[in-house]
């Protein structure tokens, strides 16, 4: 039987709907989504929650469950690279812009789900042994979908693992604060308003782990537009007891 670190069970006691897993990438680019209009983007030195609640999306998600990032462990030096590219621009053709993208990226990250109330007519799907049993092997298999760091340019790769698990470079480095940074989005289909915002927060590394404020404990939010709810129904989704069922054959 594997050997679990000091906390893990406790983690799994506390998130019974948890999972753990690494993701590498050569390059990565977290930035303030508000700020991607044209001209120079230097990444954050640390994933943004958004981003790897994205990650975490693309291992499985169903509009039945929210992910919930826990903490995040930066597993190797935090490096940049600066690199010229051509994205496109609004006038039409390519621009010329210069990116500070992190290099040569790894870290361990710990999540958990939660049920989506505000889709009360998805009720019936809230199975979460299955939902977990699919999220765990998909985990095993890299995802379901194509990860990416932050943007299409940066793709990652997904393995399973056990958080804090290995040495990082900032076991022992001690308090590094990171000042007022882009957290994630306020979704509708998550708070039940027809309304877009971003949320901030000011996090805080302390020996290379990164512990997320929970969305509705971050006080900082930006107004961005109003959206609207995405339907979902037989139509549209599986049923997690077909999905299992499908995954047992």
């Amino acid at each position: 039987m594997q050997q679990h670190p000091k906390g893990i069970w406790r983690f799994f006691m506390v998130n019974p709907n948890g999972i753990e897993f690494k993701v590498s990438a050569r390059h990565a680019l977290f930035t303030d989504p508000l700020t991607k209009i044209g001209g120079e983007k230097c990444s954050y030195h640390i994933p943004t929650y958004e981003a790897l609640k994205g990650i975490t999306k693309s291992i499985y998600w169903k509009p039945t469950l929210i992910w919930v990032i826990d903490e995040v462990r930066v597993m190797k030096r935090i490096r940049t690279q600066t690199k010229g590219t051509k994205p496109l621009d609004y006038g039409g053709g390519n621009t010329l812009a210069i990116y500070t993208f992190l290099a040569d990226v790894e870290y361990q990250v710990r999540a958990h789900f939660e049920w989506n109330l505000h889709r009360p007519e998805l009720k019936d799907d809230r199975i979460p042994a299955k939902h977990l049993a699919i999220a765990q092997r998909m985990v095993e298999r890299g995802g379901r979908q194509d990860v990416f760091l932050g943007t299409r340019d940066c793709q990652g790769y997904v393995e399973s693992c056990v958080f804090g698990e290995g040495d990082s470079p900032y076991d022992v480095e001690g308090e590094l604060a990171f000042g007022l940074v882009f957290h994630g989005f306020d979704y509708p289909d998550e708070t039940g308003e027809s309304k877009l915002h971003a949320r901030f927060w000011q996090p805080t590394m302390f020996n290379g782990r990164v512990t997320f404020k929970r969305p509705e404990d971050c006080t900082v939010r930006k107004y961005v537009r109003d959206m609207g709810i995405k339907k979902f129904g037989d139509q549209n989704l599986r049923g997690v007891e077909a999905e299992a069922a499908e995954l047992e054959d």
